[in-house]
C-alpha cells in the first residue's frame, strides 16, 4: 500500500485528458476584490456546468474559483462513459419520493447524453464524442437484469437502437470471452472528459462569467451577502455554490459529513492497431460491468485502450497502478498481454451514503447551495444534476424540490475509520447485489 503522500503523488501524475487536451486556457489567480450575483467554488463539471446552465438563463454575473486547475478533480481523471442513469440503485431512494417522484427522476435520468450531445454541438466543443455503450453480464442473473434495462430503456428512448445479445452474439459488441449477455445502447457513448469540461469552459467565460484559477479559498462567511475569501483576493455575492466533491478537505462541514472518498484506477495503453481496436471493441464503444463495482473501460479517438476499476472488497491503494490495472485488464482481453501500458492514474470520488448525488441548500442558509457525491458516476449525470441544480438557484423547479428533498446521511468516523467503513460498505455492496441480479 502507498502513504497518503505517495498517492497524492501518483494524483498529480499525468493523465490521459491531460495529455490529449486541445484547448489551452489558462485562468487567472484571484488576486482583487469582487462583487458578483453568484460565487461557484470548484472548477469541475458540477462548478462549470451549473455556471453556464445560469449564464444560458440571464444570470452571468458569477465568478468561478478553482484551487487548482479545471478539471483537476474527478472531471480529468474518469473514464469518460456518457451511459444512462443517475445513480448505482434507484431502489435506494424509492421510500423517500415515492413512486411519482421515481418516476421523474428515471426519466431525468435519461437526459444526459442528449445534454452532452447538444452542447458539444451549440458550442462546437472538441470533446471526441462517439455513440455506442455496452452494458455488460457474466451470467443468468445479470442477462435477466439487462433484460429488464431493455425494456426500460426502449420505454424512454424508444427512437434509439438498443438491442441485447447473448451467447456467440456478444462478440458482435465486445471482443472479450468473459460475458454472456451485452445490452448495446447506441444513445450512449464516450467523450474525453477534460476537453468537454475546457470548452464548456470557454463557452461560459464568453457569457462573460469569470475564472480563477490557483485560487485556494481560505474561509467563508455567510450571510445575506456570502463572503469568500482567498489567498489573495475575495469574493462577495448573493449567493454561492459548494461544488467541491471529492476535494472539499471539510471546508464546509455541514455537507463534508455526507460523503466519505474511496479511489478509483486507470490504465492507457499505447496506440493500437485498427484491427486489433476492431477486435476489442465492435462498436468502437465504451463497456460497464453490472457489478456492483463496475470495470469500466473504452477506445479512444487515437486507436488506445482505456480501463478503470477500483477495488472490489477491501479499500486499498495498490503499490504499482500500472501491474494493478493491467491485472484487471487481461481479465477481460488476456489477449493484450504484450501490450505496453503507458500511463496510469488515481484519484478520489465522493461517495454518498445511498450512493446518488446529493443537491440542495445549507440549513439556516438558504442563499447557500451544494453539489457533490456522484459516488463514481460523474460524467453523465453531472450534467443532469446541474441543470436542476440551477433551476434551483434561480427560478426554483418541481424537479429541483424532488432532488433536493432526498435525506443525506452523516457518514460517522469517515475520517478515522475511512478504510474499514469503505470495506465494509464494499462487502456489504457485493453482497446485496447477487440478489439484486447484480452479480
Amino acid at each position: 500500500m502507498l502513504t497518503g503522500c505517495n498517492m497524492n503523488n501518483q494524483i498529480d501524475s499525468l493523465t490521459y485528458y491531460a495529455a490529449t487536451k486541445k484547448y489551452d486556457l489558462r485562468f487567472p489567480t484571484l488576486t482583487e476584490d469582487l462583487d458578483v450575483d453568484v460565487v461557484i467554488i470548484g472548477g469541475g463539471f458540477s462548478g462549470v456546468n451549473t455556471a453556464l446552465e445560469l449564464a444560458e438563463k440571464g444570470i452571468t454575473n458569477i465568478a468561478i474559483l478553482e484551487g487548482r486547475t479545471l478539471g483537476y478533480g474527478g472531471t480529468g481523471r474518469n473514464g469518460g462513459q456518457v451511459m444512462t442513469g443517475m445513480g448505482h440503485d434507484l431502489d435506494r431512494i424509492k421510500h423517500h419520493v415515492g413512486k411519482k417522484g421515481l418516476e421523474t427522476i428515471f426519466k431525468i435520468s435519461n437526459m444526459g447524453a442528449e445534454i452532452i450531445r447538444d452542447r458539444i454541438a451549440k458550442y462546437d466543443i472538441k470533446a471526441d464524442f462517439c455513440r455506442g455503450y455496452g452494458y455488460l453480464g457474466y451470467n443468468s442473473r445479470q442477462e435477466k437484469t439487462l433484460r429488464g434495462w431493455l425494456k426500460e430503456f426502449r420505454e424512454v428512448s424508444p427512437d434509439v437502437e438498443i438491442e441485447l445479445y447473448t451467447g456467440s452474439d456478444v462478440k458482435k459488441v465486445i471482443g472479450s470471452d468473459l460475458y454472456t449477455s451485452a445490452l448495446k445502447h447506441m444513445g450512449g457513448g464516450h467523450v474525453h472528459s477534460l476537453n468537454l469540461l475546457l470548452g464548456e469552459a470557454k463557452a461560459v467565460t464568453e457569457y462573460g462569467v469569470k475564472i480563477f484559477e490557483n485560487s485556494q479559498v481560505l474561509n467563508v462567511e455567510y450571510g445575506p451577502r456570502v463572503t469568500v475569501r482567498t489567498t489573495m483576493g475575495s469574493v462577495r455575492a448573493n449567493k454561492m455554490l459548494w461544488a467541491c466533491n471529492a476535494f472539499l478537505n471539510g471546508l464546509e462541514p455541514t455537507i463534508y459529513k455526507k460523503t466519505i472518498n474511496t479511489y478509483a484506477f486507470q490504465l492507457m495503453t499505447e496506440e493500437l492497431s485498427d484491427e486489433l481496436i476492431e477486435k476489442i471493441s465492435p462498436i468502437r464503444g465504451a463497456y460497464s460491468d453490472i457489478n456492483p463495482v463496475i470495470n469500466y473501460y473504452r477506445v479512444t479517438k487515437e486507436n488506445r485502450l482505456l480501463f478503470g476499476s477500483a477495488t472490489k472488497y477491501l479499500e486499498y491503494i495498490p503499490s504499482d497502478l500500472k501491474e494493478w490495472n493491467r491485472k484487471q485488464m487481461l481479465d477481460v482481453y488476456p489477449y493484450l498481454k504484450d501490450v505496453k501500458i503507458e500511463l496510469a492514474w488515481g484519484g478520489p470520488m465522493s461517495c454518498s451514503a445511498n450512493l446518488f448525488p446529493q443537491i440542495g441548500s445549507l440549513p439556516k442558509h438558504n442563499n447557500v447551495f451544494y453539489v457533490q457525491g456522484y459516488s463514481g458516476f460523474g460524467v453523465t449525470p453531472s450534467h443532469i444534476i446541474c441543470k436542476v441544480l440551477a433551476e434551483g438557484m434561480s427560478e426554483g423547479s418541481e424537479r429541483y424540490s424532488l432532488l433536493s428533498s432526498i435525506p443525506h446521511l452523516n457518514i460517522i468516523g469517515k475520517d478515522k475509520l475511512r478504510h474499514l467503513l469503505l470495506s465494509a460498505g464494499k462487502i456489504w455492496h457485493q453482497a446485496s447485489g447477487y440478489w439484486k441480479g447484480r452479480r
